[in-house]
């Protein structure tokens, strides 16, 4: 199994934790602090890719309280001038089980568990499994719309509201549209050989999703900015990963989060830094009413966490008018 499908195998909650601060998920392993990352550095002669790593990795299953010292990360020397790559990376070993707690999968049901047969979508970062085509969902949250319609105290079958559960449906399948595209499609190729090892941004990238708490929308800006390590990415696939995440249900911090992952597994570069601008409707609308507010949430990895003066660069071009 290859480390790109074991990361998008995990859940929600995995991923949220794998990825805290600088840490990236290892063997499906969490290091934990600041201190303890798992990022190494390579030069581009003496480390092999990622894909060629992901072929050493074997575990399908680990233990709840593994001592995070047994998993960090060994720092690789780089030779010459050239600037340290940001990768992910695996580790081939298996914990033994010390016999107290069972072993727990780590990956979710796949086509050959009983009952799942027929399923095809086993590998989205928040569900484990669905029917063959989102549109088979329609029939069913269309009659859940007319019923909370009913429950609101309307009648859904006047004029103006016979067809607002079909058209309600299909609205909430294009918002979570995201759960139908994986980084492999979106990118399509679109990784390119360059000598070029400054920094590239792309900021005001706009943005719309789903807030998974209320299930109200909340919008803003995405700015992004990367080190390359002689691989360039596509300008547009950065924003295109901006939609396969945020055409989820979400909460911005771990949007912030698995939008650096992304970026970082494509190209593998010496850093990667993320600025969400969110205005969140479930604050707008409902609670406190606070119509002005805003939320900004940033992950830096890599160079943009280490190198004080380049984070400044980042966040100066990223406020620049």
């Amino acid at each position: 199994m290859s480390f790109t499908r074991q990361l998008s195998e995990m859940s929600a909650s995995e991923l949220n934790d794998a990825i805290d601060d600088t840490n990236f998920p290892q063997a499906h392993i969490l290091s934990r602090g600041r201190n303890n990352s798992v990022c190494s550095t390579s030069s581009t002669s003496g480390t092999s890719s990622l894909a060629d790593r992901a072929q050493t990795s074997q575990p399908e299953e680990t233990h709840p309280g593994t001592p995070a010292e047994d998993i960090v990360a060994p720092v690789v020397p780089v030779a010459g001038n050239q600037r340290p790559r940001l990768i992910l990376k695996t580790n081939g070993s298996t914990p033994e089980s010390d016999g107290t707690q069972p072993k727990t999968p780590m990956t979710p049901r796949t086509s050959t568990t009983p009952g799942h047969e027929k399923c095809t979508f086993h590998h989205d970062l928040e569900l484990d499994h669905k029917p063959p085509t989102r549109e088979a969902l329609l029939p069913d949250m269309a009659r859940s719309y007319r019923l909370l319609l009913g429950g609101l105290g309307e009648n859904p079958d006047r004029q103006g509201l016979i067809k607002t559960p079909e058209r309600a449906a299909k609205a909430m399948l294009y918002f979570t549209k995201g759960y139908d595209q994986s980084l492999e499609d979106v990118l399509n190729g679109a990784v390119f050989d360059e000598d070029h090892d400054e920094m590239v941004v792309v900021k005001d990238i706009e943005m719309f999703s789903m807030c998974e708490h209320h299930l109200v929308p909340f919008y803003g800006k995405v700015s992004i900015g990367y080190l390359p390590c002689n691989k360039i990415l596509g300008l547009s696939k950065l924003a295109r990963i901006v939609e396969i995440f945020s055409r989820r249900l979400q909460v911005q911090e771990r949007l912030t989060k698995q939008i650096a992952v992304a970026v970082t597994q494509a190209v593998q570069p010496a850093g990667v830094a993320v600025v969400v601008e969110g205005v969140h409707m479930c604050m707008v609308m409902r609670g406190v009413q606070k119509i002005n507010s805003k939320t900004v949430t940033s992950t830096m990895l890599g160079v943009f966490r280490d190198d004080p003066k380049t984070r400044e660069e980042f966040l100066n071009l990223v406020n620049s008018k």
